[in-house]
């Protein structure tokens, strides 16, 4: 695959991590607090681009569904 779409999905899934973090640190919530680790650091160790995007997304929304 691109090295550049993989880079990008990356970042994308790394802010959105971010994002959780502070908002499960702030609010003491546990969900979004580990779904934010896990989407900061999942992307080191996925090297397939459609396996990041699908575990991307299911981290993404899981905060939500629960």
């Amino acid at each position: 695959m691109d090295f550049g779409t993989t880079l990008i999905f990356s970042i994308l899934f790394g802010s959105i991590g971010m994002g959780y973090f502070a908002y499960g640190k702030k609010q003491q919530a546990m969900v979004p607090l580990i779904a934010g680790i896990v989407l900061c650091i999942f992307p080191y160790f996925v090297s397939s681009l459609y396996l990041m995007v699908l575990v991307g997304v299911v981290l993404t929304v899981l905060p939500w569904v629960i």
